[in-house]
């Protein structure tokens, strides 16, 4: 009789749990769901923090499952996040500033550098023969990212500074790396803006020279007239809100990567990169870090006065944007760091 009884308790005790875990199901594959980031080019030094947060498991840390996957230009990966086919960009904050000119409202939660990181770039040859500032590019073709990048803005509006009309002058989307090493080599462009490592790869060879330079705070103030943040994380301000956690978990993990790149020496961060990053000249490398270290944030926030400069320089040749009121508080938020800090 007592074997009888306890049969059927045994098959309900299963039942239970059967259903218990059938119900707990769905909610692990949740949780488990990975986040989709695109990055605007991900072997670039500025966009650095991406993949060196996944690389010292910060992601993990936090329980998320991030994937990251890399498009040539940041206008692309925008496109991407604005269709919902990813969660986050790392791209220039800049974008979001444009986005909400036309009705999109994107946010930067964790923003990496205070500046560009970039550089206008001009052939030795092109130089030789005269071209020493953006003043004397009239007539010449300008090579960016691409057409609707942040290299395009910034480039635009360099040019529009020393007084050269956009009709004066051709902008040629060439990409990044090899492609815009290839284009000037080739003197399809006569000028272009690039990031490092390409930077230091093309002033090495003796292919190039610095027309103007926006890696640090004090030469972008000059060009520029104040801090310009530029690579940074940003969603759609309706996923952040219905996402708190995920994002402040997000904000958290990059945050902490900041205060890691501070703290590290350009060897020691060198090491936890795919070795493609650096290819054949890991020395290059490290040096092109070296010099790049203090352009980012210490804690991914923004920093004061950023977001005017970049209102001001887009509204300089964007008309939509200076025809909207631009909400700055819309473009960014320090609140997903400050909360991940708690």
């Amino acid at each position: 009789m007592l074997r009888s009884s306890s049969t059927p308790r045994r098959a309900l005790l299963a039942a239970a749990t059967f259903t218990a875990l059938a119900a707990m199901a769905p909610l692990a594959q949740a949780a488990e769901a990975p986040i989709t980031i695109m990055v605007g080019g991900i072997n670039k030094i500025i966009y650095l923090p991406a993949k060196l947060t996944e690389a010292l498991g910060y992601f993990k840390d936090e329980g998320l499952n991030v994937e990251l996957q890399s498009q040539p230009a940041g206008v692309d990966a925008e496109n991407q996040l604005i269709a919902g086919a990813v969660q986050g960009v790392v791209g220039f904050y800049d974008h979001t500033i444009d986005l909400q000119s036309k009705g999109k409202e994107i946010q930067a939660i964790a923003v990496f550098c205070k500046v560009p990181g970039e550089v206008e770039l001009v052939s030795t040859k092109a130089a030789a023969a005269g071209f020493k500032s953006m003043a004397n590019a009239k007539g010449m073709t300008l090579g960016v990212t691409g057409l609707g990048s942040s290299t395009d803005f910034l480039t635009r509006y360099l040019a529009d500074r020393q007084g050269i009309a956009q009709k004066d002058y051709s902008l040629l989307p060439v990409g990044a790396g090899n492609t815009f090493v290839a284009a000037m080599k080739q003197d399809r462009i006569q000028a272009g803006m690039t990031t490092e490592p390409t930077i230091s790869e093309m002033l090495k060879s003796g292919d190039a020279k610095v027309l103007v330079d926006l890696r640090t705070e004090k030469d972008t103030s000059a060009a520029l007239g104040g801090l310009y943040p530029a690579a940074s994380f940003y969603v759609q301000n309706t996923w952040a809100e219905s996402h708190k956690e995920q994002a402040s978990k997000l904000a958290h993990a990059f945050a902490r990567t900041m205060e890691y790149l501070h703290t590290h020496s350009a060897e020691e961060i060198a090491e936890k990169v795919p070795r493609d990053y650096y290819g054949s000249d890991k020395a290059l490398y490290v040096q092109a870090l070296g010099s790049s270290l203090a352009m980012f944030t210490t804690d991914g926030k923004m920093p004061a006065g950023g977001p005017e400069t970049v209102l001001k320089v887009l509204a300089t040749y964007k008309p939509l944007v200076k025809s909207k009121n631009i909400d700055l508080s819309k473009t960014y938020s320090n609140a997903y760091v400050a909360a991940s800090g708690k």
